[in-house]
């Protein structure tokens, strides 16, 4: 990112390898639609000569003198959100908050990113993990980011047995929530889409329901297919800063929302009274970063390993070597129908 609408190629020094850190360079490298609400909508303010990029997998090449557990030459999981482990915020139990408010979140926000030829790993013992023999390196992008998010959303919305779930935005983000949730034992997901590819993935992912926005209001059409009750829960993977209204009338009283949608633009979020219950309607909010660190991945990874989770209909477009990764940067800008998400590799 040389600035806001502008991307193109630099060249930086290699960073330095602090004591507890790691210096790795990636095997595989993803796109998110986070990159492109930092580079094209300035989401998060001007940044200039920033190397883009949170999600990969990659090869440790350096560790510093105090680190523990990896060394040069191992093959890694990198999470997307690498904290502070000894910061006051982890303690508190919000680590992706270490330092400040998303502070968590430092690849391509406070310094530079993954598509690099080498990048830095601060507290590399308790932010990486070691990759699985039997994964390879474009499904370990998917556990970046992709994964480790949609399962957040259905964290914060506190999917239980039973509980019937609508899903708002099935990209990769949102396809992974599908998951997640039938995971937790949902009883009836209804998921919000119109890209066939995603429409079919989610079917597969466990979906039982679809609603199109182009066919009327996301809770004119939850409401019809619970008989006016509207749903348990509601996960938010898509949408902008209006999607809140169609979440808030589609929920239950005392039904939760778990929100993972990165809201690019726009100065505030609308709730609307009436259906929030003139403000005591127990209908809940939560929004969160994704957690990230080394037992969240370790974890993860365990349920891609074991087949219990399958990540591979999310990389529909694969391409491979540095010259196509502006390519697959400017693929997930224009999202075109057959799109979910691309990923670059860079090695075996």
């Amino acid at each position: 990112m040389l600035k806001i609408g502008e991307s193109g190629w630099i060249e930086k020094e290699i960073p330095a390898c602090g004591p507890l850190d790691a210096i790795c360079k990636p095997l595989a490298v993803a796109i998110c639609t986070s990159d492109i609400h930092t580079l094209w909508e300035g989401a998060i303010g001007e940044r200039h000569n920033m190397i883009l990029g949170h999600e990969c997998c990659a090869e440790v090449t350096e560790v510093g003198s105090l680190v523990k557990d990896f060394k040069p030459g191992d093959r890694v999981l990198v999470p997307a959100i690498t904290p502070d482990w000894n910061s006051l915020e982890a303690q508190s139990g919000y680590s992706m908050h270490s330092g400040g408010m998303l502070g968590g979140w430092k690849f391509s926000n406070f310094k530079d990113g993954v598509f690099s030829e080498y990048f830095h790993v601060n507290d590399a013992d308790g932010n990486l993990a070691k990759l699985p023999s039997n994964i390879n390196v474009v499904d370990a992008c998917m556990l970046s980011d992709m994964v480790p998010t949609g399962f957040h959303g259905v964290e914060l919305a506190d999917v239980q047995f039973g509980d019937s779930v609508l899903v708002i935005g099935i990209g990769p983000v949102g396809l992974m929530s599908v998951a997640g949730a039938a995971l937790r034992g949902a009883s009836r997901i209804i998921a919000v889409g119109t890209r066939p590819k995603c429409v079919e993935a989610a079917k597969n992912y466990g979906a039982s329901d679809f609603i199109s926005y182009k066919n009327g209001t996301i809770e004119d059409q939850v409401l019809a297919l619970t008989d006016g009750k509207g749903v348990d829960k509601v996960i938010v993977a898509g949408g902008g800063v209006e999607t809140f209204d169609s979440a808030i009338k589609s929920l239950k009283p005392g039904g939760k929302i778990g929100n993972v949608n990165y809201l690019g633009s726009g100065d505030y979020v609308n709730i609307p009274r009436v259906e929030w219950g003139v403000g005591m309607g127990h209908k809940q909010i939560n929004g969160g970063l994704m957690p990230g660190g080394r037992l969240r991945m370790e974890k993860l990874g365990a349920l891609v390993s074991s087949g219990r989770l399958e990540v591979a209909p999310l990389s529909s477009h694969i391409f491979e070597g540095w010259d196509h990764l502006e390519e697959a940067l400017f693929l997930m800008r224009d999202k075109p129908a057959d799109l979910i998400k691309p990923v670059v590799k860079l090695a075996d």
